[in-house]
């Protein structure tokens, strides 16, 4: 019995999955400037013609880079399942703190310079922006027919992504914790109907 190797479309697709989540993690790692497509096909194993043959351009790449960071942000939004308010505040926060942020924040400031990119991320960012405050009304168990609810909401993401910001530089997870509890304490007086 000879080898089984798999068919060339799986072959196909499990390299563009690793130039993407090479590109994510050069991303990560070497910000924009450091993140070519010779960088990230040596970092995925495989060759540059293969890169180029799924990614003609850099920007081809690193769009399609934006997609995949959408899409598992938006995968790990979906699979969480946390126990009450507090959990779910930590698990919002969470999101932004993690490889998957900071590969997205590189593309912001990338998409900010290069106007190959800027449209394709700004119209990828309004749609995960709408996913994540979606996803985390119901996780909160918010009714935002009730006034004020909705900007709770969106003030939750926002400081949680300032706390990615902030973790950019330093990790100060005792300030984080502090931060969270307060929050969670504010959205939790916001989302509780008066008796």
């Amino acid at each position: 019995m000879g080898v089984v190797t798999p068919p060339k479309q799986d072959r196909s697709r499990a390299t563009r999955r690793k130039l993407l989540e090479s590109a994510v993690a050069c991303l990560a790692e070497r910000g924009w400037s450091g993140s070519t497509v010779s960088v990230v096909a040596e970092h995925a194993g495989v060759s540059r013609g293969a890169a180029q043959h799924h990614f003609p351009t850099r920007e081809d790449l690193f769009t399609a880079a934006v997609e995949y960071v959408a899409e598992e942000r938006s995968t790990a939004l979906r699979g969480l399942n946390p126990q009450g308010r507090a959990e779910a505040v930590a698990a919002l926060v969470d999101l932004y703190t993690g490889p998957l942020f900071r590969a997205a924040l590189h593309l912001w400031v990338a998409a900010s310079n290069e106007p190959q990119l800027g449209g394709r991320v700004v119209d990828l960012e309004a749609r995960v922006g709408r996913e994540t405050h979606r996803i985390a009304v119901g996780l909160l168990g918010a009714d935002e027919s009730v006034p004020g609810v909705r900007e709770v909401v969106q003030g939750l993401l926002d400081m949680a992504r300032g706390l990615g910001l902030a973790n950019l530089l330093t990790d100060d997870a005792a300030r984080r914790r502090r931060v969270i509890a307060e929050w969670t304490a504010i959205v939790d007086r916001a989302l509780t109907p008066s008796r």
